[in-house]
């Protein structure tokens, strides 16, 4: 009998050896993707840049910024194949702890008006609509707005 071991994900820093797979994700799951040099600023200046991986292979990612008393996810995705599994729940939670270790306060997030299952999984977890920025994202033929949401610690 033959039985593989499969390797438990876990939570890593991003490295510039992961950009071309975490690029790979954002293209497949975003119509406005982030570029190369969007995720290589973020790990050069120091964000708090992550990585959910399996077996060798990227699943997940997100960034973050932390300043005083404040955090900033600015990013976080799960690649089509793994979503609704709970890894996009599994990745903030951590990225919460992350800014709580960090001696935050509340964490902010922009998320696209149309993303119903994000913005439900975010107040599922307590972040509050605190405002609304009009014409934030790019969308297919025009702007879409961001519900800007809030987690106090």
């Amino acid at each position: 009998m033959s039985a593989q071991l499969q390797e438990l994900p876990r939570i890593r820093r991003m490295g510039h050896a992961d950009l071309d797979e975490v690029v790979a994700i954002e293209r497949e799951v975003f119509l406005f993707p982030w570029t190369r040099g969007n995720f290589s600023d973020s790990v050069d200046s120091g964000y708090h840049c992550l990585v959910l991986e399996q077996d060798g292979r990227l699943f997940g990612y997100g960034v973050m910024i932390i300043g005083p008393e404040e955090a900033h996810l600015l990013t976080l995705s799960i690649a089509a194949a793994a979503q609704r599994k709970g890894w996009g729940e599994r990745l903030l939670r951590h990225f919460i702890h992350v800014a709580r270790e960090q001696h935050a306060r509340s964490m902010f997030l922009d998320v696209r008006e149309s993303n119903h299952v994000a913005a439900r999984l975010y107040e599922r977890i307590g972040f509050k609509q605190i405002a609304r920025r009009k014409d934030y994202y790019p969308a297919m033929g025009g702007r879409e707005d961001s519900l800007v949401m809030e987690l106090v610690f």
